[in-house]
């Protein structure tokens, strides 16, 4: 019964809300800048600084034999060969980080999609390598490449989610193929700066090909680069993976903006204190800083925390927790101090389904990393169960946590105009005793406020007689008509075909048009 109402549910909601679309841009702006929340005072920050380095000189990182591990030592780091281990003088991190990008540009297809990473500016967006949909007919299955590309459209007409890190892995595809396809389905479905790993360094060179490509030339996409590459090249504690190692040296060697990705769990393989976390993963950080500008000095890198937390009662991953907002935003905070573009995370619920506790851990995790200054918030649009699950109403409800949260971000702007003391002397000398009609009122209505695009504000009369839907329920039918309408044509027909002359792409061109779309996708 419940499923009938939501199809047949009026969309006079959804035209409201396309009144106010048009100034959300400038409500609740991506890019807006954060930093006004600091977990940890600044002596705390040194100290976590200086911690990292005694690690790093002290206890140093496992590296196996390697032209990695070669690069260190040349560069003059101890080597012990016998435990594999490398060890990292401080001055070697202060050259570093006189050397290191500051900032980081990552590029739509088009300018208004563009991220300039760095200082506090925030921006939110989707995150990776979720196996499971709950799909919109509330069944769960096993992730596809098509759900790359059915998402993409879907982010593409979000304002609140500023970029697309691809958000599912490709469950149907053999490993040698994921890598190009899993590309071309997000650049395929959005105009949004696109993220992704890549399983196999053989592949790297193949996708800075397809970049040139879309871009139109080699130099072109070195100028606004449109896609970039997350490396998960530690194993916490304080251990490179030797494999996405050679990924990232592909991507340094492809001149292709990389994130290194440190992802320990406090309790579990960083320490219990969160503290402790904070300086295992800074040191994991600064020594993979030092090898990228080692290589390849001042290339575009972005500092990768995202520190969790085990739940020490079971050993499970938490993703939604009070201790999972506050170590994330002191990444922010150091980040700052180290001055060097971060990527982090939020918006990761420990929830199965789109519930109250949902929108409650995703809020908490969200506002504590935008309001810190995080720069590259992934994670922070569609996940469910602790980063395995994906759902397409998700998409379309995160958008409107984040449009709140990127309100807040902006702040509260103290001038002569909105000081207002003008204004309020004149309506409480001359005019009605309310503000609803005044000037001003008028004038801020639309720059002022952030409309939400689902969250009820309506009478419970109006709420009874329009059908009592809930907010999934809205969200479901919201999702529903932007999968339904929106197939935006980011590829010409010639650039596609010369892609799939020059690359193995197996997402049919079937599945990238409307024809028949409700009954192979959701009936």
């Amino acid at each position: 019964m419940q499923e009938s109402k939501v199809a047949r549910r009026p969309g006079r909601r959804n035209r409201e809300n396309q009144k106010t679309s048009e100034s959300k841009s400038s409500v609740a702006p991506a890019g807006a800048m954060g930093g006004r929340y600091k977990p940890l005072l600044d002596q705390e920050v040194d100290r976590i600084f200086e911690a990292a380095l005694i690690v790093l000189e002290r206890t140093g990182i496992e590296v196996m034999e390697s032209p990695c591990r070669e690069t260190f030592r040349k560069a003059g780091c101890r080597v012990d060969r016998d435990i594999n281990r490398v060890f990292i003088p401080p001055e070697l991190v202060e050259k570093a980080m006189n050397t290191m990008a500051h900032e980081v540009l990552l590029a739509g297809r088009t300018p208004e999609h563009d991220l300039n990473l760095g200082s506090a500016r925030v921006y939110m967006g989707t995150g990776g390598q979720a196996v499971k949909m709950l799909d919109l007919n509330g069944n769960v299955r096993e992730t596809i490449t098509s759900d790359n590309y059915h998402i993409g459209r879907l982010v593409d007409k979000l304002d609140n989610i500023h970029f697309y890190m691809r958000p599912v892995v490709c469950r149907d595809l053999e490993n040698e193929d994921i890598d190009v396809n899993q590309f071309y389905a997000c650049l395929a479905a959005t105009n949004k700066h696109v993220m992704a790993n890549s399983y196999l360094p053989e592949r790297v060179k193949d996708l800075r090909t397809m970049a040139n490509m879309i871009s139109g030339s080699a130099e072109a996409f070195n100028k606004r680069p449109i896609i970039s590459f997350t490396a998960c090249w530690t194993v916490s504690p304080l251990r490179y993976a030797m494999e996405t190692v050679e990924v990232l040296d592909q991507a340094i060697e492809h001149d292709i903006p990389v994130v290194i990705s440190s992802a320990p769990q406090a309790g579990a393989t960083s320490p219990a204190a969160l503290a402790g976390t904070l300086v295992q993963l800074l040191a994991e950080q600064l020594s993979g800083i030092v090898y990228v500008n080692l290589i390849k000095p001042g290339f575009p890198l972005i500092m990768g925390c995202v520190p969790a937390q085990a739940d020490l009662r079971t050993g499970a991953f938490t993703g939604g927790s009070g201790e999972f907002s506050l170590l994330n935003a002191a990444c922010a905070q150091i980040s700052q101090h180290l001055r060097i573009p971060i990527y982090n995370s939020s918006g990761i619920s420990d929830s199965k389904i789109p519930d109250a506790q949902a929108g409650a851990e995703k809020s908490l995790t969200g506002l504590a990393a935008a309001l810190a200054g995080s720069n590259y918030i992934h994670h922070s649009a569609g996940f469910l169960e602790s980063l395995l699950t994906v759902a397409y109403e998700q998409y379309v409800i995160d958008n409107d946590i984040n449009g709140a949260i990127m309100r807040m971000v902006r702040g509260i702007e103290v001038n002569d105009q909105t000081l207002s003391v003008d204004v309020i002397h004149d309506v409480c000398t001359d005019g009605p005793n309310h503000f609803l009609g005044h000037e001003q009122t008028l004038n801020l209505m639309n720059t002022e406020y952030l409309y939400p695009q689902l969250m009820d504000r309506a009478t419970r009369d109006d709420w009874e007689a329009s059908g009592e839907f809930d907010l999934r329920q809205t969200a479901i039918v919201q999702a529903k008509e932007l999968l339904g309408n929106h197939w935006p044509k980011i590829f010409t027909d010639e650039l596609d075909n010369d892609l799939r002359k020059r690359f193995n792409i197996l997402l049919p061109k079937s599945e990238m048009q409307p024809d028949g779309f409700w009954d192979r996708f959701i009936s």
